[in-house]
């Protein structure tokens, strides 16, 4: 077992508590952008992966991503660790040397689960106004269990296979975003598109509530960067440093951006920047100098706006904008360790720093095999629900509303049939 260090147990458990507090933040942000009768579908899709995500991490996930690696290909963990069973009794598989936690093993399971939360609340945006409630469940369920569970095991467990090829990805970059947005790739072009869409333009709702739900994604965010050093310490206040920096630059750069294409910077378009500097930094923010930081931001909130553009050329109706805000700023984050890393920080040195492209290379594999993956495991998973007790909502619940036709309610008490 590890040395526990008190301090560093308990900035994890806050960072816990932080990253938990990010999913009701999302489901804010996603329910602003949605027209008023289907923000409490997206509320409930969003509270639901709390439920689903936190019990099935416990009883399989857990094991399956952190337990001791089955047949030593560092493809999925055991079950050694199912139902939180031997977790108080030895140290994380992996966790060695070096690599040596400070906190108890529990604790880094219920820390770890966070993502795992958020990572599904994530994959709800790009289909956002026209999926079954049950149908959305059980995805969430076997998506947990298929896709996510060996994609963590693969990169954040030290017994993963692009773990041990020295594939750097400090918080998230593949796990978490580029695996959301592949699943939201697929669950947007399985269940088709919106009534009315490209031809209708859909306008959000409520943008006090984007703005909410960015500010507290912005809070939380500090301990899903900082919270991965595991402890209280340097590399923390780095990540902590760098992830605010992203964060504001890219926010400036969208604006910007807005200002020099159409004429005016929106309030959405500030918080929309704000969060994909935020994750764009994610997966360099313990391994990249504040110039890194701030060049990932300036890039991430430029190139995620005019992204945007690109699911009206490609036909597919990602209706929040995950492709382009967690997609393409996972990847830029990804691709920019190997460019800006430094061992002044953490982890190697990329090539602007003495390192030479192999790690650029590597943190390429490591984009390209979850993209990969994630999408085909992700697109059959979403055409068995389909298939078997449906994934989208007849056309009559959907011009009524999530709100009224899943659920029985209305958030405003106005009528719900009104977009």
């Amino acid at each position: 077992m590890p040395n526990i260090n008190a301090g560093d147990t308990a900035w994890v458990l806050t960072s816990t508590a932080l990253v938990l507090f990010m999913t009701p933040g999302l489901a804010f942000f996603y329910g602003g952008m949605v027209r008023r009768k289907n923000v409490l579908g997206m509320l409930m899709q969003n509270y639901a992966v709390m439920g689903v995500v936190g019990i099935v991490w416990v009883w399989v996930t857990y094991s399956l991503a952190f337990g001791p690696d089955w047949g030593g290909h560092g493809i999925i963990g055991t079950l050694h660790f199912a139902g939180l069973a031997h977790v108080d009794s030895q140290i994380v598989p992996g966790y060695a040397g070096s690599l040596s936690q400070s906190i108890p093993p529990l604790v880094f399971v219920i820390f770890q689960m966070m993502f795992a939360v958020i990572t599904v609340g994530l994959i709800t945006g790009a289909s956002a106004d026209r999926l079954k409630f049950g149908g959305f469940v059980v995805f969430a369920l076997v998506w947990s269990i298929l896709v996510y569970a060996p994609v963590a095991h693969w990169v954040f467990s030290p017994t993963g296979w692009l773990a041990k090829r020295g594939v750097e990805d400090f918080a998230g970059g593949t796990v978490v975003h580029i695996n959301a947005a592949m699943a939201a790739l697929a669950l947007a072009a399985v269940s088709g598109r919106r009534a009315g869409w490209p031809q209708r333009k859909i306008e959000p709702h409520n943008i006090p509530f984007i703005l909410l739900g960015g500010g507290i994604l912005w809070f939380g965010w500090f301990g899903f960067n900082a919270g991965s050093a595991l402890g209280a310490n340097n590399l923390s206040a780095h990540a902590f440093v760098n992830t605010n920096t992203a964060a504001a630059m890219a926010m400036l750069a969208w604006i910007a951006a807005e200002k020099l294409r159409g004429g005016k910077s929106t309030t959405v378009g500030a918080v929309c920047g704000a969060v994909a500097g935020l994750v764009a930094i994610t997966p360099a923010c313990g391994f990249v100098n504040l110039l890194g930081a701030t060049v990932i931001g300036l890039i991430a909130g430029v190139v995620c706006y005019l992204a945007v553009s690109v699911k009206f050329k490609i036909k597919v109706d990602d209706s929040l904008d995950v492709l382009a805000v967690h997609f393409v700023g996972s990847s830029l984050g990804m691709l920019f360790v190997g460019l800006f890393g430094t061992a002044a920080i953490g982890g190697a040195n990329g090539l602007f720093y003495g390192g030479g492209a192999a790690l650029f290379g590597r943190e390429l594999l490591a984009v390209v095999v979850v993209t990969l993956y994630s999408l085909v495991v992700s697109a059959l998973i979403a055409l068995a629900v389909k298939k078997t007790i449906g994934l989208r909502v007849s056309d009559a619940d959907e011009e009524l509303g999530l709100d009224r036709s899943q659920h029985g309610e209305s958030a405003y008490g106005v009528d719900p049939a009104q977009p």
